[in-house]
């Protein structure tokens, strides 16, 4: 028993590592939907004050992903 769970470890990790750009892409897609939302009578500075916001907020997330991404290449491969 003790010698089976390291390798049902693995094989979660090797899941997982084979399927972090999906689950990112679907988390991210999520993200979005929550923030899509119509808002009217904008001035232009509002547009470009929310241009800023959402480049920001695609570099965090970008950043996160590539954060994940490197954490998980790294795990200690047993």
């Amino acid at each position: 028993m003790d010698d089976e769970l390291p390798e049902a470890i693995k094989k979660c990790i090797k899941i997982l590592e084979e399927n972090i750009d999906i689950l990112s892409n679907i988390e991210m897609d999520l993200e979005d939907q929550k923030e899509d939302e119509i808002v009217s009578n904008l001035k232009i500075h509002d547009l470009y004050d929310m241009t800023e916001d959402l480049a920001e907020s695609t570099k965090l997330k970008r950043a996160e992903f590539n954060l994940m991404r490197r954490n998980a290449e790294n795990l200690p491969q047993n």
